[in-house]
């Protein structure tokens, strides 16, 4: 959608002279303003101007109210909404906020002593800098306290713009990351699957206090296939037990329960067989003709299991030896994942000119990475989502 959008220093003069004399009014003015500050400092101008949060506003002229979020307030009050998270359909809907606001403030008091005359600065000099220092490439990022110890680890397939990302924010994580840091360093890897899969090690590694989540092992629910009694080959999605090896790995019931949906509507599974309708008969989808009747044990079983194997085939990664080729560093060079036999070798990069399909080269040039339920998530994903990724099997 920005393909073709033009750069901030060709409108930067536009919006100086359309905002001269007005209030920015926005739904969480704060961010908005520091964004256009930042951007306008890198330019060497001072952009400073009077604004007003309708989130504020809202919680003074309408109290008591669960949630003050644009969607759930705009739906609240019934204002009409199109292209949500969308700068022309948020600003409409903020204006139509912003009128209802207006007319409960009748005396206008309120609105009067909202306005911030004087914003506060909103990056400090020392953020300012760190930002400046980042690469634009992808890769991943290392945040240090004054003590050298590492409080964060992060990847971006746009490093500098994640690393503003975390100073503007204002949540009680990024304030207490924009108190502590005091340096920052990167690795470039050009490739966003090492990006992930680095993150991954590294954070497991160092523990770093900011990085709660990725610590322990997220992918805590996986796909198993087991066969019933009469022969046919049955699905499940259940929580992960110790040494238990998943065909594919979910960071929770749900998302696994989805995807085992888009692979029953793919290669016509049934319902029933793959634990999605619960009943003693047949399931939901024999009725309207999209199920051949395993769940009554109509469609011979052979037929039906060697759907299910193609299925779980194309996503499994157990057994599989494989190089993915990804993006390198620089333009005349690739980045090489290696899996054997399911299992996560390591990375390589190499020169356009050569090839690596030798296991003993390979095998020398390979850097290691532990292999664990959530690089195996990583890869199986990172897999899924990329269709045009080459791979080499082996």
């Amino acid at each position: 959608m920005l393909r073709n959008a033009p750069e901030f220093f060709e409108v930067a003069k536009r919006i100086v002279e359309m905002t001269n004399d007005c209030v920015l009014v926005a739904h969480n003015a704060k961010f908005d303003y520091r964004i256009l500050k930042l951007e306008f400092s890198r330019l060497g101008f001072q952009f400073e101007r009077k604004s007003l949060c309708t989130v504020e506003l809202s919680k003074k002229l309408i109290p008591g109210l669960p949630s003050y979020s644009l969607g759930k307030l705009v739906r609240s009050l019934g204002i009409p909404i199109s292209d949500r998270h969308r700068a022309s359909g948020d600003a409409l809907a903020t204006i139509k906020l912003f009128e209802i606001l207006l007319n409960r403030d009748v005396t206008k008091e309120v609105i009067k002593t909202s306005i911030r005359i004087k914003p506060k600065l909103q990056i400090e000099p020392k953020l300012s800098s760190l930002i400046e220092s980042m690469t634009c490439d992808t890769g991943i990022y290392y945040m240090y306290d004054c003590n050298g110890e590492i409080i964060y680890i992060g990847k971006s397939k746009n490093i500098k713009k994640r690393i503003n990302q975390h100073f503007i924010g204002q949540t009680p994580k990024s304030k207490k990351i924009q108190l502590e840091v005091s340096t920052i360093t990167y690795d470039k890897t050009g490739s966003e699957l090492l990006a992930l899969l680095k993150e991954n090690a590294e954070i497991k590694q160092h523990k770093p206090k900011f990085n709660r989540a990725l610590r322990r092992t997220i992918f805590t629910h996986g796909l198993f296939s087991f066969t019933d009694q009469s022969g046919y080959k049955n699905l499940k999605v259940q929580k992960i037990k110790l040494n238990e090896k998943p065909i594919i790995t979910f960071s929770n019931i749900k998302s696994g329960k989805s995807f085992v949906s888009r692979l029953v509507e793919k290669y016509e599974l049934c319902q029933k067989l793959c634990g999605i309708y619960n009943n003693k008969s047949n399931c939901f989808d024999f009725i309207i003709k999209k199920c051949n009747g395993a769940c009554i044990e109509k469609e011979p079983l052979e037929v039906y299991n060697m759907r299910v194997e193609k299925a779980l085939k194309n996503y499994s990664l157990n057994s599989k030896s494989m190089i993915v080729i990804d993006k390198g560093r620089d333009l005349d060079e690739r980045s090489a994942v290696w899996l054997e036999n399911g299992i996560l070798r390591g990375y390589t990069y190499f020169n356009l000119n050569h090839q690596i399909t030798n296991l003993d080269v390979l095998s020398n040039l390979i850097t290691p990475l532990d292999h664990n339920k959530d690089a195996q998530h990583i890869v199986q994903s990172y897999i899924r989502r990329n269709k045009k990724l080459k791979i080499i099997y082996l």
